[in-house]
């Protein structure tokens, strides 16, 4: 089972979405300690109030203290009187020194003095006397708070306090509490977060996606538009880095072109004197047989020419009326005495080249009629999509070899005689051209005999 999203979005989704969970999870942590302080304040500022009572009570009356300290001594706040503090050692730790400096405050404040106190031991229980836990901190439970605390009264001697105190009542139900939690602090957050990540990262793999989609189409379509070269540094590069090989590519096919032009151009001469030492032959018939061959060789020379020039298009993309399309072709068999039938309309014209999508439609016609009887030609126009379906009934094609017969000079007749049938380039260049198009040729055999052969583009919305 694969733990990582396979894309790169799912991917810095995940990473963003853990390190903000992460994050998230400390800050709970420190509301948790902070949580610990806000929890013991009710009980702190009630136990201060009540040991203010006792020292004013104290003062008022000196001689009556010990009296006064019994009386006021009870199960949940136990009070002793002593000549000195008690020798028991503190057990404070950092986190509760605001508390004690909130007791020393609010006694102060109450009493109209400062007052020596020293809070030996603090903690915080729940109604059974059991460490304050999550529920406790939430409200779920009621919180106690136990203090150990040695108080100097006016007369000099030390008040030792044991005392309970609970934090009181509260307007919100645990179960609010609860989901208040839960909901803003984490649910919400977290969703909250999801967004934002992944916002952000489409964002910044907007640029990816286009290379990604740039690099697929140039497959295609050499000649497409280059690449924006905006975003980031490392976007920018990259962009920069696929124009220049487009270009380089370019350039390359370009200059096989111009040197198998030359090359063409270079055959001719010696041809053309073959040629003419040709006509000086006497024997007829020798010299009928370096007709057909020097013949033949030309027909090769410009056939490769024309395969190697059908990946380089240089005319301007336009919308292509298919219909007119077709139906100039239909005219110009029917001039030769070929019979074509059109059946469907294209409703919209289709973005192309239109020379080169011309020429690969005839040549598939032309093997249509070379090859079989009956052609019909079918157009069906969606949304999404033009289909092309040139059908004959001809002898077909053998099954395992559908695809090889469009590579280049492969034929099912394997002489590459201009006499039946050319040099196997025909379905080469119009596959060629059908994929500068983005679209695809594909061959089926039909039932009952013929073959089918269908262009595909797809419509872009």
């Amino acid at each position: 089972m694969r733990l990582l999203p396979r894309s790169l979005f799912g991917r810095l989704v995940l990473i963003l979405v853990s390190g903000m969970l992460a994050a998230q999870a400390l800050t709970s942590s420190i509301w948790y300690d902070r949580r610990h302080g806000q929890v013991l304040e009710i009980p702190a500022r009630l136990i201060a109030t009540r040991l203010a009572d006792v020292v004013r009570l104290v003062h008022s009356d000196p001689q009556q203290a010990d009296l006064l300290i019994k009386l006021l001594d009870a199960p949940h706040f136990r009070l002793t009187l002593s000549d000195q503090a008690s020798n028991t050692p503190s057990r404070l730790t950092d986190s509760d020194r605001p508390t004690e400096r909130l007791i020393k405050k609010v006694l102060s404040e109450k009493t109209g003095y400062a007052q020596t106190l020293i809070l030996l031991r603090l903690s915080l229980v729940d109604g059974e006397g059991q460490t304050a836990g999550l529920s406790t901190l939430l409200g779920s439970k009621p919180v106690v708070g136990q203090f150990l605390i040695d108080l100097r009264l006016p007369d000099g001697r030390w008040l030792q306090v044991d005392a309970r105190e609970e934090q009181g009542w509260t307007s919100t139900s645990p179960l609010d509490l609860l989901f208040d939690y839960v909901m803003r602090i984490y649910l919400l957050r977290v969703l909250v977060l999801v967004v934002i990540a992944l916002v952000a990262v489409r964002l910044a793999i907007r640029p990816l996606n286009a290379l990604a989609k740039a690099a697929e189409a140039l497959g295609r379509d050499i000649q497409r538009p280059p690449l924006s070269e905006d975003g980031p540094t490392e976007v920018r590069r990259a962009a920069q880095a696929f124009n220049a090989m487009q270009q380089r590519l370019i350039a390359n096919i370009a200059e096989r072109t111009r040197f198998l032009a030359a090359i063409s151009h270079d055959l001719r001469s010696p041809i053309t004197r073959l040629r003419l030492r040709t006509e000086m032959l006497d024997d007829s018939r020798t010299r009928e047989r370096f007709r057909s061959d020097l013949e033949e060789m030309e027909h090769m020379v410009a056939s490769t020419l024309d395969f190697v020039s059908s990946g380089e298009i240089n005319e301007t993309r336009q919308n292509i009326d298919i219909n007119a399309l077709l139906q100039s072709l239909q005219a110009d068999l029917e001039d030769v005495g070929e019979s074509v039938r059109i059946e469907g309309r294209a409703k919209q014209p289709l973005p192309g080249y239109a020379r080169s999508l011309k020429r690969c439609v005839q040549n598939l016609l032309e093997n249509a009629v070379r090859y079989g009887r009956e052609v019909v030609v079918r157009v069906d126009d969606h949304a999404d999509s033009l289909r092309i379906i040139i059908s004959d009934r001809g002898p077909g094609i053998p099954q395992e070899q559908l695809e090889q017969v469009m590579e280049p000079f492969y034929r099912v007749e394997g002489s590459r005689n201009a006499e039946t049938g050319g040099y196997g380039l025909g379905l080469s260049i119009a596959h060629t051209i059908a994929r500068a198009h983005e679209g695809q040729l594909s061959l089926r055999n039909r039932e009952g005999g013929g073959l089918e052969v269908e262009l595909q583009f797809l419509r872009k919305t």
